[in-house]
C-alpha cells in the first residue's frame, strides 16, 4: 500500500510540473533516485542522451496507468554525451503517457553519490523529433560486412531463406551500444551481401526479454498457423528464468504474432536456451536441440506446440571451459564423396582456443533420437578471436549450408572502440565435410558463393576496403604477410610449412588497450600437406577474415588501426582487389 500510494503521489505531481526540460518535455523528482517524465509533444522519436560510463536505470513507459513496456538506459550524467538513441512513441497515447526512470541494478555506489539523479545533463538534453539520423558517423563502420544501424547487435538467430530473400535476425539492444535489453531485430537480402534494414520483428513481453532461437518455413502447416507461415522459436529471458517461446508469421517473416500459449518449454535449470529446430525427413517429424548448460538436449514434436524429451550429449565430449550455446545440427555432405556425416555444432563461453567465445563442432550420426559422437578430440570451426554464434539458415537453396556469425568476442565485445554501433556479421559462409591428412572429418569452409561479387579490379595500392591472395613462394621457408600504416600499426600473418600453420598476430594493429584480452596471436593447423598454399584475405575497416583458398579453414580476427592499413610487405606472391560494394 505504500508503494501505491507513493506512485499515486507522483503521478499526480505531474500535473503540477516542476521544470521543462526541453520543449514538450516536462519532468518532476519523484524519489532520491527516481524522475517521471511526461511528454507533451506530438513529435514521433524522444531522442535519449546515452553516456556508456553512467549507472544503468529503468525506464518503464506508462500508458492508462499500466506499465506497456521496460527498457534499460545508461542516461548521460555528468560526463559526456557519448550519442544519442531514439524512443518510437508513435503507438502510445500522448494524453496519458508517463516515462518512469529509475535506478536499476547499479552497484556503483560511488558514482551515484559524486553525482544527483536530479543533476544529470540528460534532463537538459532529452530532445523531441520526427527524424533520427542513421548516417555512418562511426570511422570503424566496415565498408561491407552486415551491422546495425545503431546500438548493439550479438548472436544471429531466426534466419531463414524463403522466395528468393535471406531473412537474417540478430539479438539487438535498441537503447545503447552494449548488451540490453534483448530484442529480434531483422534484415533482408537478396545476395547475403547488400542489406536492407526491416522493422523490429519481436520485442521483450510479460516473460522476458528476447533471446536466442531460430526459425523455420512450415511448409506442410504442422503447427497450423498456416502453409508456408513462418514459425520462429526463441528463449524467453525472465520472469520464469529462461523457457522456450513461438512466434509466427504470415507475411515472410516482416511480423510476428506470438503464440497464445507461451511458454511451450520449460525446464528447472538456469542455462535452457537457444532452440534450434529442422524437419526429419527419414523420422516424418520435427527435431529440436537446446542448449543446457553444458550439454545439448534433443526433443522432438509434430505440431512445434508440444515436445517430448529424447536425450542429451555433451559428458565427456569437447571443451566444457565454459557455458555450451547456440546449438545447431545438420547433415553435412562429405567433400569428394557419396558420404554424409551429421554434425553438432556448440558455441562455448568462455573456453575458446584463444580465450573467450569460439564454436566447436562434433560430428557422428542422429537417429532421430540420440546424437552419437566419432571422435574425442576437440574441434573448432574457425581459429580466430571474433568468430562466435555460428548458425546456419533454413530451408537454404540447393541444399546449402550457409552460416553466419557473430564477428566479436565476449571479452571485451562492450569495450571495443566503437560508439554509434557494436559489433558486426562475418561474412557468409557455406561449410562441408572433409578428411584431412589423419583421416578426420573436418568442417571445409569458403565465403558463400555471393560473396565473389566483392571482387573487384586488381590494383597495386591497398585499399581501405580489399581482397588479398597470398600464395607461397617457399616450399620450406615461412612466407609472411605484413599490413601497416605510416603509425607503424601492424598486422603480421604467416603461412609455415614446417608447422604447418597460418597464423596472425594484431598485437600491434592499432587501438588494444581496451582489453587485455584483444592484443593476440592466433594460429590454426592447416590440415593438408601441399607444394603450394594460397590463404585470401578480406579487408574491411575493423576485420580481417582470411580463408584457406581450398576451403580447409578459416580464420576471423578484429582490428582497430587509428588510420587504415595502407601498405603491405611480403615475401610470397600477393595480389590485391578492389572492393565493389
Amino acid at each position: 500500500m505504500k508503494n501505491m500510494r507513493k506512485w499515486m503521489m507522483a503521478l499526480m505531481a505531474l500535473i503540477c510540473v516542476s521544470a521543462m526540460a526541453t520543449e514538450g518535455v516536462h519532468f518532476t523528482r519523484s524519489g532520491v533516485r527516481d524522475m517521471l517524465i511526461r511528454v507533451s509533444g506530438q513529435e514521433r522519436y524522444l531522442l535519449i542522451p546515452i553516456e556508456e560510463a553512467a549507472p544503468e536505470y529503468r525506464m518503464q513507459v506508462i500508458e492508462d496507468g499500466r506499465i506497456v513496456r521496460t527498457v534499460v538506459l545508461r542516461l548521460a550524467a555528468k560526463g559526456k554525451i557519448d550519442y544519442y538513441v531514439p524512443m518510437d512513441l508513435s503507438a502510445f497515447n500522448r494524453e496519458s503517457l508517463v516515462l518512469a526512470v529509475h535506478v536499476w541494478n547499479q552497484p556503483d555506489g560511488e558514482r551515484l553519490r559524486e553525482v544527483s539523479p536530479m543533476e544529470y545533463i540528460a534532463w537538459n538534453e532529452l530532445k523531441l523529433a520526427n527524424t533520427f539520423d542513421t548516417s555512418n558517423w562511426d570511422k570503424y563502420r566496415p565498408i561491407y560486412h552486415h551491422t546495425p544501424l545503431y546500438g548493439w547487435m550479438n548472436d544471429p538467430n531466426g534466419m531463414f531463406y524463403k522466395d528468393g530473400v535471406w531473412h537474417l535476425y540478430y539479438q539487438y539492444n535498441p537503447y545503447y551500444s552494449m548488451w540490453q535489453n534483448m530484442t529480434w531485430a531483422h534484415s533482408s537480402s537478396k545476395d547475403l551481401i547488400h542489406w536492407t534494414h526491416e522493422p523490429i520483428a519481436i520485442e521483450p513481453d510479460v516473460l522476458g526479454t528476447i533471446f536466442s532461437g531460430s526459425a523455420v518455413v512450415d511448409a506442410n502447416n504442422t503447427a497450423g498457423f498456416g502453409k508456408d507461415a513462418v514459425i520462429a522459436m526463441y528463449t524467453s529471458a525472465e520472469l520464469m528464468g529462461q523457457c522456450q517461446s513461438l512466434a509466427y508469421s504470415t507475411d515472410n517473416g516482416l511480423t510476428f504474432t506470438k503464440y497464445s500459449g507461451n511458454p511451450i518449454i520449460t525446464a528447472d535449470i538456469p542455462d535452457f536456451r537457444d532452440p534450434n529446430f529442422f524437419w526429419n525427413e527419414q523420422t516424418n517429424e520435427w527435431n529440436l536441440v537446446l542448449a543446457c548448460g553444458q550439454e545439448m538436449r534433443f526433443y522432438a514434436s509434430s505440431d512445434l506446440k508440444n515436445w517430448r524429451y529424447l536425450s542429451a550429449f555433451g559428458s565427456g565430449y569437447g571443451s566444457h571451459s565454459g557455458v555450451w550455446e547456440c546449438p545447431d545440427l545438420m547433415r553435412l555432405p562429405v567433400r569428394g564423396t557419396k558420404e554424409h556425416k551429421w554434425v553438432l555444432l556448440c558455441n562455448i563461453n568462455p573456453g575458446g582456443p584463444f580465450g573467450g567465445s569460439a564454436t566447436q563442432y562434433f560430428v557422428g550420426d542422429w537417429d532421430g533420437k540420440t546424437f552419437t559422437c566419432e571422435h574425442n578430440d576437440t574441434r573448432w570451426m574457425d581459429y580466430g578471436k571474433d568468430h562466435y554464434a555460428t548458425v546456419s539458415f533454413s530451408n537454404a537453396p540447393e541444399e546449402r549450408h550457409t552460416m553466419i556469425v557473430w564477428m566479436s568476442n565476449w571479452q571485451y565485445a562492450g569495450q571495443v572502440p566503437t560508439k554509434q554501433f557494436r559489433s558486426a556479421n562475418a561474412l557468409p559462409r557455406d561449410i562441408d565435410l572433409f578428411k584431412d591428412k589423419d583421416g578426420r572429418y573436418i568442417i571445409g569452409v569458403r565465403p558463400s558463393l555471393e560473396c565473389e561479387q566483392l571482387r573487384g579490379e586488381e590494383v597495386t595500392a591497398l585499399p581501405e576496403a580489399a581482397i588479398i591472395e597470398l600464395t607461397t613462394t617457399s616450399k620450406k621457408n615461412p612466407t609472411t604477410l605484413t599490413l601497416f600504416n605510416s603509425k607503424g600499426e601492424k598486422v603480421v600473418m604467416t603461412i609455415d610449412p614446417k608447422t604447418n600453420t597460418f597464423t596472425t598476430d594484431r598485437r600491434h594493429s592499432g587501438i588494444t588497450d581496451f582489453s587485455e584480452a584483444f592484443a593476440a596471436v592466433t594460429t590454426t593447423p592447416l590440415y593438408v600437406n601441399a607444394k603450394k598454399y594460397k590463404v585470401v584475405i578480406y579487408l574491411d575497416r575493423c576485420s580481417l577474415e582470411a580463408f584457406d583458398a581450398d576451403g580447409h579453414w578459416s580464420m576471423t580476427n578484429l582490428v582497430f588501426p587509428t588510420e587504415p592499413y595502407d601498405r603491405i610487405e611480403t615475401n610470397g606472391k600477393v595480389k590485391i582487389y578492389n572492393v565493389n560494394y
